[in-house]
């Protein structure tokens, strides 16, 4: 039942910040459910603010202090509206799967059909009209759908963190696609009839949900498509422990992000040159690296509060990565050109885009017992490149912020590498 805002009996005066506080939350939701009401009965492009102002029974100017203009209207609408806070509700209880992770990915899809469901009218609009929209409005659309695409990818990475889950898409890009599904499938639902349409392609939304869901688990592989590549002999996993990836698969690395652009780049030197660890990495701001004509340094945060200094190593693994004033992450940074902003993240990047980085640069490479390779990895090759240089493990005790006994396996993997050298130098 639609009650019009007019018919409401007078408010008592307002007395008091907090009286006033809850006025203006009051007159933005009635501007809200006006323009969703509006929205989905004629359409996003004919319903004008001057209308939307009316049936919320404010002024014109009421509505813009409050949105700004129609633009930041429909993003609120959008952000705010049942389906998409019910959507989003789902994903922040499910931020962390703790559960089977097939069930999971399925009550999401759910309870995503479920919400989109329940507004026909808007879906209808909104998807129907899109290609009218000025560029803003397709672009609040558009920031929507990226904010959805985020959330679930932080889901998923967290499942692979916490090895329930080995994708061969990177987070974000399967995201894309499962809520490009989704949003496919509402699409149709709410424009046909299941005797028309529906039904001819699914049995029902249970079918769609389990086909959905296997697919984007379980995945497909062409017969005869070539296998994942692995890391081979300089992969090989030591029973002390240590997985440093050896020099061909980090120079790839280093190639594949290099492709994927400055920042990728810049990311990928930092982790291979410095040996850091991922939190280490998003700890750092802008204030934190230093550079000079010979070498460049970054000052590095631990979670317990300590810190230490850490150069990058231009040289990786017996390959030229860097030069003097000429390093992926000072290219980077002059590409950003804002200026020295010392308190501003030295990269601008999430954990969960991060980890997706990673997988986009290692896409093709395996460990020998065919799980992903990891960051960590880049810091464990890294230790084992320092110890094979020359580097004292009490001196990298102090650069790694390592203690004895975490180092020992690649104390261990440095002296393997060097006595095969030795023994294969026999020969030539």
């Amino acid at each position: 039942m639609t009650v019009n805002p007019a018919a409401l009996p007078e408010q008592p005066p307002v007395t008091g910040v907090r009286d006033r506080r809850r006025v203006s939350i009051r007159t933005r939701q009635k501007i809200i459910d006006a323009a969703l009401e509006l929205f989905a009965r004629q359409g996003v492009t004919e319903t004008t603010t001057r209308q939307i102002a009316e049936r919320a029974g404010v002024n014109e100017v009421t509505l813009f202090r409050h949105f700004g203009n129609k633009h930041g209207l429909l993003l609120a609408t959008i952000q705010e509206c049942e389906v998409f806070t019910s959507i989003g509700q789902s994903l922040m209880r499910q931020t962390n799967w703790h559960g089977d992770p097939r069930q999971e990915l399925l009550q999401y899809v759910d309870t995503c059909l479920q919400a989109l469901e329940e507004m026909p009218d808007l879906v209808r609009s909104v998807v129907g009209e899109s290609g009218q929209y000025p560029e803003e409005n397709r672009q609040a659309l558009g920031q929507g759908f990226v904010q959805a695409n985020r959330a679930l990818a932080a889901c998923l990475a967290s499942a692979v963190r916490a090895g329930q889950l080995q994708l061969r898409l990177a987070p974000e890009n399967l995201a894309s696609l499962i809520n490009s599904t989704i949003l496919g499938y509402a699409v149709v639902e709410v424009t046909c009839r299941p005797p028309d349409m529906l039904g001819n392609l699914w049995a029902g939304r249970g079918e769609f949900l389990e086909s959905l869901v296997d697919l984007f688990l379980q995945g497909a592989e062409l017969i005869g498509s070539p296998p994942l590549k692995t890391a081979h002999l300089e992969l090989a996993v030591p029973s002390n422990g240590a997985e440093d990836l050896g020099a061909s698969v980090s120079h790839s690395i280093l190639a594949q992000a290099k492709k994927a652009g400055a920042q990728d780049y810049a990311l990928a030197w930092v982790l291979f040159g410095a040996g850091l660890t991922v939190a280490e990495v998003l700890r750092l701001r802008q204030g934190d690296y230093s550079a000079e004509p010979d070498w460049e340094m970054l000052r590095v945060c631990s979670s317990q509060g300590t810190v230490r200094q850490v150069p990058i190593n231009q040289k990786i693994l017996g390959r030229q990565v860097a030069t003097a004033n000429n390093s992926p992450l000072s290219r980077y940074l002059r590409r950003r050109g804002a200026g020295p902003q010392p308190s501003q993240p030295l990269f601008t990047l999430t954990e969960a885009e991060v980890l997706t980085c990673w997988q986009q640069w290692t896409n093709g490479f395996t460990n020998p017992d065919a799980t992903p390779l990891r960051p960590d990895q880049a810091r464990q090759s890294w230790c084992v490149d320092m110890l094979c240089r020359g580097v004292e493990p009490a001196n990298l005790e102090i650069l790694s912020g390592l203690d004895t006994a975490a180092l020992a396996p690649f104390i261990q993997r440095a002296r393997e590498k060097a006595a095969l050298s030795q023994a294969v130098a026999l020969d030539q």
